[in-house]
């Protein structure tokens, strides 16, 4: 019996170089997909520690440090502001007051000179023979005097013994007089000559800054200036066919600077004005940092200005280190009340944002608590506070950006006050004006 027997299997074809290709390919495609899943799960795991770093770290540091104050109680002054300009106390313009040549100028420019201080010098020669012409005639007029009192002497010593006509006594009688009233238009003549004399010394008649000399010595002055057109000074300034004074003087000390406010504010003001009470003046410089001087109120204008609705006033500086000077601009502050019991805080615990003006209050646990306030007039670094806050209670001073409401400080350091220039200057344009910290959002 045969046996069938059984196909032999068919054999596996080998593989050819296209399907040892792809093979290499899916290789590397998985190689970079383990690689780049190994990347993104180290970057992952460095993000959880350093954000459980950073976690710690913030749990380990705790309070906020701060520094804060303690709102008091105090005195606080009301001011009022506005621009004001330095004048001179008198502006004096000192003409020649007889004509001549000018001998020599006396005073320096930009000096200060006294009252009664020599400026200048006018030829005296032409004025000296004056006097001593008015002098003989007064001599003259004198001896005709003498000689016609004699002979009336003589003619009522005849009249009495009835040896003369009385008609002869009373036309010499007439004569005296005529005389003597010769001889008193001489004496006047003589005075007139001598004070023309005296004018040729030209005399500071107050005292005060002296400006750029106008005219030179050399020159013919008379009550106009100097003599010729188109004359110049060392400065360049034109002298002739124009009033040209010898000096000007600006009175300084004492020095006035006049402003204005509005018809609003002028009632507290006139009130101690007219009650014999001047209010306190201060003239600040350009920047308000620097405090130029302080003065007193010296006067208001009798009306007010229908154009812009302000009261002219002026105030007094005594002025004697010459920090102001005429023609200079300023910012004035007039004090025209004080709060006696203010609560008061450093502007810088101030702030404004989206619940208005507010502060943080550090409770006894450490805390802050955000406190609505009304905040008042500022001065000196210091802003009132006119409802909101207690004497006493402690406000945040410095870090209030890094603050949010129940967090918890740590108080690192009392506020001890701003009284540099720089922190007057903040606090004081009147009600309503913030320091530091205005802007944030609790």
């Amino acid at each position: 019996m045969n046996t069938p027997t059984q196909p032999a299997p068919a054999s596996t074809p080998p593989p050819t170089q296209h399907d040892r290709r792809r093979f290499r390919g899916a290789l590397i495609v998985a190689g970079l997909a383990i690689v780049v899943g190994l990347v993104v799960w180290g970057a992952r795991h460095n993000s959880v520690a350093q954000h459980a770093s950073t976690d710690k770290k913030r749990g380990a540091s705790g309070p906020i440090p701060v520094t804060a104050a303690i709102a008091r109680i105090q005195p606080v002054p009301v001011w009022l502001t506005a621009l004001g300009t330095v004048t001179p106390r008198s502006y004096v313009n000192v003409m020649p007051r007889v004509s001549g040549l000018l001998q020599s100028v006396h005073y320096r420019e930009g000096q200060m000179v006294k009252a009664g201080q020599l400026l200048a010098q006018i030829d005296p020669r032409p004025f000296r023979i004056a006097v001593e012409q008015a002098q003989g005639v007064v001599m003259r007029d004198q001896a005709q005097l003498d000689g016609a009192r004699l002979d009336l002497t003589r003619y009522q010593t005849l009249q009495a013994q009835d040896s003369i006509a009385h008609q002869q006594v009373d036309d010499q009688k007439a004569l005296v007089a005529q005389y003597t009233a010769t001889l008193a238009a001489d004496r006047a003549a003589l005075d007139n000559a001598r004070l023309q004399l005296a004018y040729t010394r030209i005399i500071a008649p107050v005292s005060g800054l002296a400006g750029l000399r106008p005219v030179d010595a050399g020159n013919m002055v008379n009550t106009s200036g100097a003599i010729g057109a188109g004359a110049q000074s060392a400065s360049g300034t034109a002298v002739g066919g124009s009033a040209t004074p010898i000096v000007t003087l600006a009175q300084v000390q004492p020095v006035t600077v006049t402003f204005a406010i509005p018809q609003q504010q002028i009632g507290p003001v006139l009130q101690h004005l007219y009650a014999g009470k001047a209010p306190l003046v201060e003239a600040w410089d350009a920047r308000n940092s620097a405090r130029l001087a302080s003065g007193k109120l010296l006067a208001a204008d009798n009306q007010i200005s229908t154009a812009t609705g302000t009261l002219n006033l002026k105030a007094e500086f005594a002025n004697q280190a010459l920090t102001l000077y005429p023609n200079q601009f300023v910012n004035v502050r007039l004090r025209v009340a004080t709060l006696d019991k203010a609560v008061v805080v450093p502007s810088s615990a101030v702030a404004v944002g989206v619940p208005g003006t507010y502060v943080y209050v550090v409770d006894a646990d450490g805390k802050v608590a955000v406190r609505k306030v009304t905040a008042g007039v500022s001065d000196a670094g210091l802003t009132v506070i006119a409802s909101g806050l207690q004497a006493g209670e402690k406000v945040v001073t410095d870090g209030l950006d890094r603050l949010r409401a129940g967090g918890a400080v740590r108080i690192v350091a009392a506020h001890t006050g701003d009284n540099t220039n720089a922190g007057q200057a903040r606090g004081r344009h009147g009600a309503g004006q913030q320091g530091a910290g205005q802007g944030r959002t609790p």
